[in-house]
């Protein structure tokens, strides 16, 4: 006990040192002493802490940020290592008008907070260049760490960061990358980072898949970072080229009209299944890799027939691919989605998949315009939830609240 009081003498006596940073009026608090890290006391290293200081006459400053969730329509999979390093990949993905949403505000408290609002998960730290991400909300620590080593030169933030997300986990929608997404571009508009969309998508692919290690392909960050209907190419060596589709509007609005999605009743752990993809890919297997083939190449005839406004044609490849991906891994479908799919099918819908991965999820299906009611009450009436949404043009966007 004697100890920890010396030591907390010691930290109020020398963490007080500023020295100016940004223009905006962050400064850096040299923090040096005994604190409080992850639930227990600790003997925090020599670094800056950059924060505003408290007699700042700058208001208190505040990013938002959001980016929209999206579709899968065509090529899932192909994106994911290895089968893109070896052969390419190609996806044709649309945004939808539900949104991952990050804010980032300054603290004056020295600590650290992150809230995911939707699910009710707060996690707060003291500040450090590095934060462990075994523990506590490993996105948005995730992110964080990144930021702090890229872009403020290991000194930590004092911040408070909230999210929410428009779909609930598992969801098939891109939701996890798109969130990731978000808080990279509210950390860009905090800092005044000159950060691209395609380097927000990169960086947010980064934290996903290298520094978490979270399984997954490279299709849900770049649709989140640029919005609209996207034909996206996956190239050997880490290259990705976005093709912005130029839809005509009345093209866009029948596709529109077309679509009805429709939740499953069930969430599903994308990991699982993208480890059989990937180990039916490394391991040659033959029927799960022509399915592979077929589902890239059902990418790019899926794209001409939503330039030419084919939409009942796009439904036809919808269909065909849907049944590719299904050899693609076992957990892809489930005894309950090919029921809800036959239900679709018998009241009239043209063709569908599941959005993402497989296994759980958000079910898409196109039906004609005139039968689209009829059909929705025929999945209602078996309790199935229905999503509203339409597409969207946007990426991520971003912007400040002085507060």
């Amino acid at each position: 006990m004697q100890t920890a009081l010396v030591c907390s003498a010691i930290f109020r006596s020398l963490r007080l040192r500023t020295v100016e940073f940004f223009r905006e009026g962050l400064m850096g608090d040299v923090a040096i002493g005994l604190g409080w890290q992850d639930g227990r006391h600790t003997l925090l290293p020599d670094f800056h802490i950059l924060r505003r200081p408290a007699n700042s006459n700058l208001p208190p400053r505040k990013a938002r940020a959001r980016a929209p969730l999206r579709l899968g329509l065509a090529g899932g999979g192909t994106d994911l290592s290895p089968f893109c390093d070896e052969h390419g990949g190609n996806v044709l993905n649309c945004t939808i008008s539900l949104y991952a949403h990050a804010v980032v505000e300054e603290r004056h408290d020295w600590c650290v907070g992150f809230c995911a609002d939707d699910i009710e998960a707060t996690d707060e730290t003291m500040p450090a260049p590095e934060l462990p991400v075994d523990t506590g909300l490993a996105l948005h620590r995730g992110v964080y760490n990144r930021i702090v080593r890229d872009f403020c030169g290991g000194r930590p933030l004092a911040i408070r960061v909230h999210t929410a997300v428009d779909a609930p986990p598992g969801s098939g929608l891109g939701s996890s990358s798109a969130l990731v997404v978000a808080l990279v571009k509210a950390y860009a508009e905090y800092l005044s980072l000159p950060l691209s969309d395609y380097d927000i998508a990169q960086f947010a692919y980064e934290v996903e898949r290298i520094d978490l290690g979270m399984a997954g392909g490279k299709q849900d960050q770049y649709a989140a970072a640029f919005g609209g209907c996207n034909f996206v190419e996956f190239l050997p060596g880490d290259r990705v080229v976005v093709n912005p589709l130029r839809v005509r509007e009345a093209y866009r609005l029948e596709l529109e009209s077309s679509l009805l999605v429709c939740h499953t009743g069930r969430s599903r752990v994308s990991s699982e299944i993208i480890e059989q993809q990937t180990a039916g890919m490394r391991g040659h297997a033959e029927d799960a890799l022509a399915a592979m083939h077929q589902i890239k190449q059902d990418a790019v005839e899926m794209k001409l027939c939503l330039l030419k406004g084919d939409i009942r044609g796009l439904a036809e490849v919808l269909g065909r691919s849907w049944e590719a991906k299904k050899r693609t891994a076992g957990g892809v479908s489930n005894e309950r989605i090919d029921r809800i799919y036959e239900i679709a099918r018998e009241a009239g819908a043209w063709a569908g998949k599941i959005s993402g991965a497989g296994g759980g999820g958000f079910l898409i299906l196109l039906a004609s315009p005139e039968r689209r009611p009829a059909l929705a009450r025929r999945l209602m009436a078996e309790s199935l939830s229905l999503l509203p949404c339409s597409l969207t043009d946007s990426g991520a966007e971003s912007w400040t609240v002085l507060s």
